[in-house]
């Protein structure tokens, strides 16, 4: 199927879909997102509306926009909740206007191979991320999942309001094909799509606080470098990504 036939579903779905009036991707979007990562060893990250069968596999529409985080965990890092056993951390996300898709996607551990995309300005780093880029051997085995929280206002990010806040889930992927494989060898990287769902306020992808829950398939250590990155069908300006509440209210404001 040609790129421009998928351009065109997309945009019939954003005139549907979206309850604010955005800029629909363009055939120069795509080709950008398409040729930022030529010469990667990463896939190009497509999305699920548009996407076609073909006797070759499944084609997507790359991303419009792409926003990468490059974390790190260091061993001995104390988790940031136990959830059903598991040692999990979050990355908050702040999503400042309605989407008609968000994918995410981890990959542990990062390589130097995975280039970073044409739009640098959109790139975010955990504090210690140049101690990670130094530990080689460590990675983990990726779990992800998405949730909304009842917080629409950015000012209304504290600590205390995110943990009074009630947690809506949008599901969870452990592996993935679509990913490089782990230097075990296995496909353990992970890859999640949600298509928002207006009519439902429990799957619409409206405006506001979100988090990216991470750790692993089996109860373990959580422990290595990672990429995530958050993949968007539309242009969001504002939209912010940290591991610190604080943090992330400060990269709101200095938006």
């Amino acid at each position: 199927m040609r790129l421009g036939s998928l351009s065109a579903v997309i945009v019939i779905f954003l005139l549907t879909s979206c309850d604010k009036k955005v800029a629909s991707p363009t055939e120069a979007d795509l080709q950008s997102n398409t040729a930022s990562y030529s010469g990667s060893s990463l896939p190009i990250f497509g999305a699920e509306t548009g996407a076609q069968s073909t006797p070759l596999g499944i084609i997507r529409a790359p991303y419009v926009d792409l926003y990468n985080y490059f974390g790190y965990v260091k061993p001995g890092t104390l988790p940031d909740a136990l959830v059903n056993g598991k040692k999990t951390f979050y990355l908050y996300l702040w999503v400042p206007l309605a989407n008609p898709e968000i994918g995410v996607r981890m990959i542990s551990p990062w390589k130097p191979a995975y280039k970073k995309p044409a739009y640098t300005n959109t790139d975010f780093q955990s504090s210690n991320w140049s101690e990670g880029t130094n530990d080689l051997s460590n990675y983990f085995d990726t779990w992800i999942s998405l949730e909304r929280s009842t917080i629409a206002d950015a000012s209304q990010i504290t600590s205390s309001s995110i943990a009074a806040a009630q947690w809506f889930s949008y599901g969870f992927n452990d592996d993935s094909s679509e990913l490089p494989a782990q230097p075990s060898g296995a496909k353990n990287n992970s890859v999640l799509r949600v298509v928002s769902t207006p009519s439902d306020p429990l799957r619409a992808l409206t405006r506001g606080l979100y988090r990216v829950g991470f750790t692993t398939f089996k109860p373990g250590d959580v422990q290595g470098t990672f990429l995530l990155q958050i993949g968007s069908l539309i242009r969001i300006p504002g939209l912010a990504l940290a591991a610190d509440p604080a943090q992330l209210k400060d990269i709101i404001s200095s938006n």
